[in-house]
């Protein structure tokens, strides 16, 4: 299966021609820094673009404040980390090692040569991106978090970690590991919490202090007017956001978890043209949110409209759940669906922990060699359940007909049918949750033999259902009697994703009557900005 970016082994210490290193002398300067000068700090800037002329630096763990295994780098090669493209903070130490040269050039001015010289642009992107690869797979830093087996708040921070892309890495309270890293940041040993860095840790963490950390949660305030803003990160508005960065319009993406929205839960994608092998809808949706910064698309995460109301003088106020305020010229509405709470006693007390909504790697440690449940006859449940198949003991699947959804793939309506380590209970509804602190067990409803039965099981996947995400529009929008966005000639619009509100588009999940795969969302998203384009030019 294919991965969020190349293997950073494969690149061969990759470097600059030299008509690129001429390139960036003429924006950059030379510094000079003596063994042991820092040059990048765990949690400061990474303000500047750095070239290494002579010398040798480290890459230093900041935790063990040790060099990582690996982690010196010479002359020829650059400094730096994917979240320099949205000027998150560095994750690690860069310190030079010997006494070292280095062509040193400011962010913004490195970025802007990157979209003037593709290939620099290109060679530089696929570096950053294999590094952060690199730190996922071998569990270096990013966030470490103690008791994510017992807290349901530190599991909700993993998950948007795993979701964002961002390393995490899990300690069990308890362990001597635990015990040492508490000791260094300060922290009771006992308690749950999320430490960023030798000092910075986060007793109560939550997902907005995370993406400020990471420079996920961009500075909306004093940024003026955008041309577009575009309300929803999954496949359609990362497409929209990419187009959009393209032809040069001022842009922001906003979401309120993570990028890639509910496509971005999705274990494995076949179906998605040019990945034979598949890919997570994760790496997907990360895949493209690069791409869109690397045109100049700004995203904010987590970050949730509430409201949106017309200016006077022409466009548009959208109001964040924080109070904030961003004008914008044109809206895209791309905020696709959500899965339906069950009605459910006790459900919403196990959510987060046993009760999920999204079955990836992070979920999977939770439940590894247990039986697990599945509840959904359609293809989001369908993957899930094949990837749990892999490391659960049994997983069950609920569907409440007597077959699964016609608008499940045939592929994976065979391997459901087929796979030993699945059991497809037709007819059977989830009716009762039990555990003290975390689910332990579940009654299920046999409607075809007027039978309960229960399971012991710490871990429910519900993918059943789907509502719009649309409360937010305030009415000024047209909407069918199921709270999808009408677009089209059903509202008069020019554009088949116009809406009855001239400047506001909706694209994806959330227009009425799309089809609700993510190759009909990422033609959504390609095709809608031509049309936000054309509007701008008219009202201009």
């Amino acid at each position: 299966m294919e991965s969020l970016a190349d293997e950073l082994a494969t690149l061969a210490r990759q470097t600059l021609s030299p008509e690129q290193v001429r390139a960036i002398e003429k924006i950059g300067e030379t510094r000079v820094c003596k063994a042991g000068d820092k040059i990048f700090k765990v949690g400061g800037p990474q303000d500047y673009f750095h070239y290494i002329e002579a010398g040798t630096v480290d890459v230093i763990n900041p935790i063990t404040n040790r060099p990582f295994p690996h982690g010196s780098m010479g002359p020829g090669e650059f400094i730096g980390e994917i979240d320099f493209l949205s000027g998150g903070g560095a994750q690690v130490d860069i310190v030079a090692a010997t006494d070292a040269r280095l062509l040193s050039v400011p962010r913004r001015a490195m970025l802007d040569l990157m979209a003037k010289n593709p290939e620099l642009g290109d060679l530089v992107i696929t570096v950053f991106a294999a590094r952060r690869r690199h730190m996922i797979e071998n569990n270096l830093l990013g966030i470490t978090l103690l008791g994510g087996e017992a807290d349901r708040n530190i599991r909700r921070i993993a998950d948007f970690a795993n979701r964002n892309r961002i390393p995490a890495r899990l300690v069990a309270l308890g362990s001597p590991e635990a015990a040492d890293l508490a000791k260094q940041c300060g922290l009771d040993p006992s308690h749950p919490a999320a430490i960023l860095g030798p000092s910075t840790a986060l007793a109560h963490p939550t997902p907005r202090q995370v993406a400020a950390y990471f420079g996920l949660d961009a500075t909306l305030s004093g940024e003026g007017t955008y041309d577009v803003l575009i309300v929803g990160g999954g496949p359609a508005g990362i497409a929209a956001g990419v187009y959009a960065g393209a032809e040069g319009m001022k842009a922001l993406v906003i979401e309120d978890l993570a990028i890639g929205g509910q496509a971005g839960s999705s274990s494995r994608i076949e179906n998605y043209m040019g990945f034979p092998t598949g890919i997570s809808g994760a790496d997907l949706c990360w895949r493209g949110e690069v791409q869109a910064i690397k045109f100049g698309t700004r995203f904010a995460v987590p970050r949730c409209a509430t409201a949106v109301s017309e200016e006077i003088e022409g466009g548009f106020r959208v109001t964040l759940e924080d109070g904030e305020d961003v004008r914008t010229r044109s809206i895209v509405v791309a905020t696709g669906v959500q899965y339906r709470r069950l009605p459910v006693d006790r459900l919403e007390e196990f959510e987060g922990a046993g009760i999920y909504y999204a079955a990836t790697d992070l979920e999977a440690r939770y439940c590894n060699g247990t039986d697990v449940i599945v509840i959904g006859g359609g293809n989001s449940a369908g993957q899930a359940a094949m990837f749990l198949s892999r490391s659960a003991r049994h997983v069950h699947v609920l569907i409440r007909g007597t077959s699964l959804a016609s608008s499940m793939s045939d592929y994976l309506r065979s391997r459901l049918e087929n796979d030993p380590a699945i059991t497809l209970h037709r007819q059977s509804q989830l009716t009762a949750c039990h555990g003290d602190g975390g689910l332990e067990c579940v009654t299920i409803h046999d409607a075809g033999t007027g039978k309960d039965w229960r399971l012991d099981t710490p871990a429910v996947f519900v993918m059943v259902g789907a509502a719009p995400n649309t409360d937010w529009l305030s009415g000024c929008v047209e909407l069918d009697d199921r709270g999808f966005v009408k677009t089209g000639t059903d509202v008069g619009a020019a554009s088949a994703y116009g809406t009855s509100h001239p400047g506001i588009f909706a694209v994806g999940d959330v227009r009425a009557g799309s089809v609700k795969r993510v190759a009909s969302a990422v033609g959504d998203g390609s095709v809608v900005i031509s049309r936000v384009f054309a509007y701008l030019q008219e009202s201009t």
